[in-house]
């Protein structure tokens, strides 16, 4: 335990109390803001101070009580969280190098997002880079909790602008960029269930019932129209399986689904279907429509050929479905039939 007469301590914590209270002012302006700016403040004077070190485990306990009773209405200062906040502080200070290399939001950026997000980030991002990936990403989309949680999960980082597109030859430079990074490889569908002989009109099915998790998981801007949308042409009707209108993009994305491997003539039928779209749904005020095939998986080299020659703005993805159990325990497991025998027996 701290010896309670010590000078330096008792000194400490009237500077934390008058700062903290300085921090509270600020708080009624910019509440988040402020409270982050705290607890980085917080977390830099117990990581540079020896307390710590000087009074072994007991010290965050007695730094706990001795804010809580200086500021009971705080519910910050828990043991834990006092822990968090120097990790919080010794993780972004790590290496000044690479701070300097995110640019100069990665400060600023540092305090727009909850505290509860930051916690999830440090105890789930292995470096720097990764956790400033997904706090610019969760104050572009505005992602709760629990939506930062499922991309962290589904390794946004790793996916993101890993589709196979021919953006760079069909778009601008500036809106190649920016749509390639609003598209990923794979797309992870695990939050549908569905038979291992399913059909595309059933994974289609199952994706708008649950649109709203869909939707999520192709990231913010995405407005769903409509699913087997028809379009006329020649007299002759076509079914577009999936369209959306991105609305901070201002175009249309059509999306085709394919439960196989990607077939070159997948590319062809889809680059028909951006080009009516663009002449029968595309208003002057829209951009350049994309079209994206989102398949189980595809041949790197032949997709690349596909779209070499194509003058439509296309990406070709795969998809990823929630694997219910593990393939070596699914022998294991009692069939219907073995189901419904067992319940006769009860029964008779």
């Amino acid at each position: 335990m701290l010896e309670k007469s010590n000078e330096q301590y008792i000194s400490w914590i009237l500077d934390l109390k008058q700062r903290i209270q300085q921090s509270q002012i600020k708080a009624a302006i910019q509440v988040n803001s402020a409270l982050i700016e705290m607890y980085w403040d917080l977390g830099k004077e117990i990581a540079e101070r020896d307390f710590e070190n000087n009074y072994g485990s007991g010290f965050f306990s007695q730094l706990s009580k001795d804010l809580r009773a200086e500021f009971p209405e705080i519910k910050g200062f828990s043991e834990s969280n006092l822990k968090y906040c120097k990790r919080f502080y010794v993780f972004y200070n790590q290496d000044n190098g690479n701070r300097h290399q995110l640019g100069d939001d990665f400060s600023t950026n540092l305090f727009l997002i909850p505290w509860r997000h930051h916690v999830e980030i440090l105890t789930k991002c292995k470096n720097v880079e990764e956790a400033h990936f997904y706090i610019k990403k969760t104050i572009e989309n505005g992602w709760s909790r629990a939506v930062l949680l499922n991309m962290i999960s589904s390794k946004l980082i790793d996916t993101q602008g890993k589709a196979i597109t021919n953006f760079s030859k069909t778009l601008p430079d500036y809106e190649s960029d920016l749509i390639r990074e609003t598209l990923k490889d794979p797309y992870v569908f695990d939050f549908i269930t569905i038979t291992e002989s399913y059909k595309e009109r059933e994974l289609e099915n199952a994706l708008v019932e649950n649109i709203s998790k869909f939707l999520i998981e192709l990231g913010s801007g995405f407005a769903f129209v409509g699913k087997q949308v028809e379009i006329s042409v020649g007299n002759q009707s076509f079914f577009i399986d999936l369209l959306f209108y991105h609305i901070k993009l201002k175009r249309y994305v059509v999306i085709e689904l394919k439960t196989g491997h990607f077939e070159p003539e997948f590319a062809g039928k889809l680059n028909f279907y951006v080009t009516a779209v663009d002449k029968q749904m595309r208003d002057e005020n829209d951009n350049a429509t994309v079209g994206m095939i989102i398949c189980k998986d595809k041949n790197e080299i032949i997709a690349e050929y596909s779209l070499t020659d194509l003058h439509k703005p296309l990406g070709i993805s795969s998809y990823e479905l929630k694997k219910i159990l593990p393939e070596n325990l699914r022998s294991h497991l009692p069939s219907i039939e073995e189901v419904e025998n067992e319940l006769k027996k009860i029964q008779q």
